[in-house]
């Protein structure tokens, strides 16, 4: 049964602020208050938690949208592609300009600033040498260095630097320039919404107009579409399913996030192939808010879809809704039945456990020990390959913007950079997680990335031992690449599947039992 899983396009797709101070703003040598610097940057500006919207969450489940940013032709860039910054390239200005900033961050009184210029030359100190560094960055318009900038300064507690270069930043970004410019403007809002603690704000209440849940529904059939990663993951896990079911009757698929259920449509095509007939195939589907919003409804809508797949392709099929968070999942949420082969599916899910670092409760181990204490024949992990979880801030700011820069383009080879449907797909499904990995720590980071190897780590530690993917799940989905831009990249390794973006890795795959 196994080669006669292979992909089938599908018609629906899951997707899956500032203390009272004043600074110092280069562009007018005024100074803003902290309420009008929030207003200048902020295009997710939170709102009062009494506002009813939906929590939304990661890769395929994370959307974004502002009124600021609302997309019409005449506003469709996060500050202005072509305005150029305020230090410009004539020396005495640029001179004039350091003199200002060393006034204002070393105080009026300094020694350091009186003897910083002396006959047209300066002196150095380390602090004035770096900013002297970053100035010339900022008049070559340098996006990236100049973030990095920012975000050292920031997690130095340098908020006088800091919202400087986040004027600055604000310049050179832009939801329809490059892919650099583009996740930009979201780690720009990240970073503001960091200063001000508002991040959790953001994530979970934007004061912005949501799409419908028909519009974002159509964003993540644009996102399945246009990048392989959601096909990726369902395809390995699915393989992986199919493999060790091959010989089974009575199969029950734990999904710890169901969204559309749009995953299963090419294992119960595969099923109804098989030689000596489908087995009887059981569902449990655990429910997301984010998911719950775009298909306009509950878990029933998933169960009847399937459910009418099922019969079409003559597949015995039963669906059980668990409508709760993954992280309050327990044994009598599972209907558990003796006689079953049992499957468990973590596709881009498990990221959103709090562990040991946030929670004594541990929700990301006690999930797994959980599943064990089952005996599955299989579990499958799908994860996106990022170290987010445990990280301080700059380290995790260099790599959120290592990772969403070659996401971003990726995604820049398929679709137009003025396109509107791509502003509309980052925006609503990647952005909020890029705000939240940057901006929020404790209990309000809810992207909590691991590598592999430290998933393959608890699952060790739960009990698990590695299940090895079928060779011909790896062929699959090299066709599959086969419609993507060769700069795609599958490798194989250590029992487990990569898919990459040139020389980064960027969703993993593998499956225990």
């Amino acid at each position: 049964m196994a080669n006669r899983l292979h992909y089938h396009p599908v018609p629906e797709i899951e997707p899956y602020y500032l203390s009272q101070r004043q600074t110092f703003d280069s562009n007018q040598g005024s100074r803003l208050t902290v309420q009008n610097f929030h207003e200048r940057y902020c295009t997710l500006e939170s709102s009062s938690p009494n506002d009813s919207y939906p929590v939304y969450n990661s890769l395929s489940t994370v959307p974004l949208s502002s009124d600021k940013m609302h997309h019409s032709a005449e506003i469709n860039t996060y500050g202005s592609p072509v305005s150029g910054s305020c230090i410009t390239d004539d020396m005495d200005d640029f001179k004039h300009k350091l003199q200002e900033l060393e006034t204002v961050m070393m105080g009026p009184d300094s020694d350091i600033t009186e003897s910083t210029y002396q006959n047209g030359t300066h002196t150095s100190t380390p602090k004035m040498d770096n900013l002297r560094q970053v100035m010339r960055l900022i008049s070559k318009r340098d996006l990236k260095p100049v973030l990095i900038a920012c975000a050292r300064a920031l997690g130095e507690g340098d908020s006088l630097t800091a919202q400087w270069l986040m004027d600055e930043v604000r310049q050179m970004v832009s939801v329809s320039g490059e892919p650099i410019q583009r996740l930009g403007a979201y780690m720009l809002e990240g970073l503001v919404a960091r200063l001000a603690s508002s991040g959790t704000s953001i994530y979970r209440y934007p004061r912005c107009k949501q799409p419908e849940n028909d519009e974002l529904l159509s964003y993540m059939h644009i996102l399945f579409d246009v990048c392989p990663y959601l096909k990726f993951g369902y395809l390995s896990a699915n393989g992986a399913i199919a493999e060790a079911m091959k010989d089974e009757n009575q199969v029950h698929i734990i999904d710890f996030q169901i969204a559309q259920g749009s995953q299963w449509i090419t294992l119960i095509q595969a099923f109804a192939a098989r030689p000596s007939g489908p087995p009887h195939i059981r569902i449990t589907g655990i429910d997301d808010t984010t998911s719950a919003y775009a298909r306009g409804g509950g878990l029933s809508i998933v169960g009847k879809r399937l459910a009418k797949l099922a019969a079409q392709f003559q597949v015995p099929f039963e669906f059980h809704a668990a409508p709760m968070p993954g992280s309050e999942a327990d044994l009598q949420n599972l209907c558990v039945r003796s006689g079953e082969a049992l499957a468990v599916n973590f596709a881009f899910m498990l990221h959103h456990m709090p562990d040991e670092s946030v929670t004594t409760e541990n929700h990301r181990d006690r999930l797994l020990r959980l599943v064990k204490s089952l005996s599955p024949k299989v579990v499958t992990l799908v994860e996106q390959e990022s170290n987010t979880n445990t990280a301080a801030f700059f380290p995790r700011f260099l790599e959120t913007l290592d990772y969403y820069t070659a996401m971003f383009e990726s995604i820049d080879v398929t679709l137009p950079r003025d396109h509107k449907d791509r502003i509309n797909v980052e925006q609503h499904c990647l952005a909020r997680g890029v705000v939240n990995i940057i901006a929020c720590e404790g209990v309000e980071r809810a992207e909590r990335h691991e590598l592999l190897g430290k998933w393959k780590s608890r699952f060790r530690m739960a009990g698990f031992t590695p299940y090895p993917l079928s060779g011909f799940v790896n062929s699959t989905i090299k066709m599959l690449l086969e419609n993507y831009s060769d700069r795609y990249r599958l490798q194989e390794k250590d029992e487990a599947l990569y898919l990459g973006w040139m020389n980064r890795d960027l969703v993993a795959s593998c499956a225990w039992k």
